[in-house]
């Protein structure tokens, strides 16, 4: 059966998705150990989930100290705004990796 064939009511496995919303969601971001870091990491949060709690956030410095993982744990509450949270995250010049 060709994908045009499909019938309607089959969705696009791009668009499903295993969470369930509104849910805690934990992004973990890497980034160079320097000052204003984390706060600028807790600003993006909050941009993208009001109610983020700075308190719960979690810091976890490289073996070497160069680097600092941050966990963000994230109210999320569509798709489309942890597309734009992740897409944010990325393209801050202070980030290395985001997972």
């Amino acid at each position: 059966m060709s994908a045009s064939a499909l019938p309607p009511s089959h969705s696009d496995p791009r668009q499903e998705t295993l969470i369930e919303y509104p849910s805690i969601f934990p992004i973990k971001v890497m980034g160079i150990m320097q000052d204003g870091f984390v706060q600028a990491m807790v600003q993006l949060a909050l941009q993208f989930d009001p109610g983020f709690d700075a308190a719960s956030v979690e810091l976890r410095p490289s073996k070497g100290g160069k680097y600092l993982g941050v966990t963000l744990s994230v109210t999320a509450t569509s798709r489309e705004q942890l597309d734009n949270l992740y897409r944010a995250l990325t393209s801050h010049p202070m980030v290395k990796i985001v997972l």
